[in-house]
């Protein structure tokens, strides 16, 4: 499974990057603005250190407008991918897009309805946001299951990322599930390093080791 940070924080982004672990970056212009830094400019930054597929958010409520502005971030760098919401306009926006050539990722799915539809339009990637469900009473990674079985019932090749992640174990049960990406915020991305017994077993390791005699 890839894992992508879900930031506008150049910092984070590479953090990230240096350990080679980082697959691809989602951002969006509240992301941006949060970090104080002009949209375009946050995605030209991040396709410097990022050679994945980078995520750029439309804002238009129209097809045309979101193709407009699609184009216009394709041509930030090759590996941008245009972010457009699931809805009637946006599902028009994805099937225009994808038939310039330019990858689409649809925002903004709570059903597999939705993502089905998605699939249906071309998508190269669905967002589905599991933690906005938990937060609404329902289980989001419910909503995984049900995608991951329908695309493999009729072999569509739309990957499903898992956004709106909250913690670790959302990171675990999408992969457990078989979700082709998660984004995450940083910080659940250095949590996924952790654990209690790896910090006990170095802090043992390097009491033991001052116990060990050295050489003079």
């Amino acid at each position: 499974m890839q894992i992508y940070i879900d930031s506008a924080d150049i910092n984070d982004i590479k953090r990230a990057a240096e350990v080679n672990l980082c697959d691809g970056v989602t951002t969006n212009p509240t992301l941006a603005a949060k970090a104080g830094k002009d949209y375009n400019q946050v995605l030209k930054e991040i396709c410097s250190i990022i050679k994945g597929p980078v995520s750029a958010e439309t804002i238009s409520p129209n097809a045309d407008g979101m193709v407009k502005e699609g184009v216009a971030f394709s041509k930030i760098a090759k590996n941008i991918i245009i972010k457009v919401p699931m809805t009637s306009e946006g599902m028009k926006a994805c099937q225009r897009l994808t038939k310039q050539g330019i990858k689409v990722n649809v925002t903004l799915c709570f059903s597999a309805n939705q993502a089905l539809l998605a699939a249906k339009s071309g998508a190269f990637i669905i967002s589905p946001f599991v933690g906005r469900l938990d937060d609404v009473g329902e289980v989001g990674m419910d909503l995984i299951k049900d995608i991951r079985l329908i695309y493999d019932n009729y072999d569509f090749k739309t990957q499903i990322l898992v956004a709106s992640v909250r913690n670790t174990n959302h990171v675990l049960e999408a992969a457990k599930i078989g979700a082709d990406i998660a984004t995450v915020p940083y910080s659940v991305f250095e949590q996924l390093f952790k654990h209690s017994l790896t910090d006990a077993g170095i802090k043992k390791f390097l009491e033991d080791w001052e116990k060990v005699p050295k050489k003079k």
